[in-house]
C-alpha cells in the first residue's frame, strides 16, 4: 500500500492513532499492528515508519487522549479570568464529554485497555500530578476542589456502569458543581 496522495506525515500519524484508538476500544491493546495499519489505510511498514514499536503507538494514543482533554479544558478556561476558572472548565468539559454516552464509553474503553501498559501508566500518573498541581492551584478552597473533582470524575465514569442519574439530574449536578467552584 503506497502513500496516500494529499495526506502529509502528521495527517498519517493522526489517522494511525485514531485507528489504533478505535480498535483498542473494541479489541484491547493486544490488537495486531497489521490490523491497525489496515484500519488506518497504511501498510504495516508505513505504520512502523511513524511508530517504531507498538509501545510507541500505544503511548501516542494515550498522549492524544490526555492531550485532547487537557487542551479542551484549557481552551474552555481561557475566557474566564476568575479564580477557579480551570476547575469550572474541567467540570464543563467533563460533562460535555459524557453527554455522548457512546463516545464516552469508547474513550473509557481505550483508557482502561491502555492502563495495563507500564509506559502509559507512568504517563497517566504524571498527567494526574500535573492536574493536581493545576487544579489545586486554581484559587479555590482545597475542600471544594476535592469535592468538585470527585463528583466530576464520577460522572465521567457513569457511562461505563450505566448512568444512574437522569438527564435532568446530570444537568442539575453540573450546575451545582459550577456554583461550588464559583469565584470565592
Amino acid at each position: 500500500m503506497g502513500r496516500i496522495i494529499g495526506r502529509d506525515a502528521e495527517d498519517t500519524r493522526r489517522q494511525i492513532i485514531d485507528a489504533a484508538a478505535r480498535l483498542i476500544s473494541r479489541r484491547g491493546s493486544t490488537v495486531p499492528i497489521s490490523a491497525i495499519a489496515d484500519a488506518a489505510g497504511v501498510s504495516k511498514g508505513g505504520l512502523l515508519y511513524h511508530f517504531a514499536s507498538k509501545d510507541d503507538l500505544l503511548e501516542a494514543v494515550a498522549v492524544q487522549l490526555f492531550g485532547s482533554f487537557r487542551d479542551a479544558v484549557h481552551a474552555a478556561a481561557a475566557a474566564d479570568p476568575d479564580p477557579g476558572r480551570l476547575v469550572r472548565a474541567y467540570v464543563r468539559v467533563s460533562f460535555a464529554e459524557v453527554a455522548d454516552e457512546a463516545a464516552a464509553r469508547e474513550v473509557i474503553a481505550v483508557a482502561a485497555q491502555l492502563m495495563h501498559e507500564p509506559r502509559v501508566q507512568r504517563l497517566a500518573d504524571a498527567d494526574g500530578l500535573r492536574w493536581r498541581d493545576e487544579l489545586f492551584g486554581d484559587g479555590l478552597d482545597p475542600a471544594v476542589v476535592r469535592l468538585v473533582l470527585t463528583a466530576t470524575d464520577g460522572i465521567s465514569a457513569a457511562p461505563l456502569w450505566g448512568a444512574v442519574l437522569a438527564g435532568d439530574d446530570v444537568r442539575a449536578l453540573e450546575a451545582q458543581l459550577l456554583a461550588l467552584a464559583a469565584k470565592p
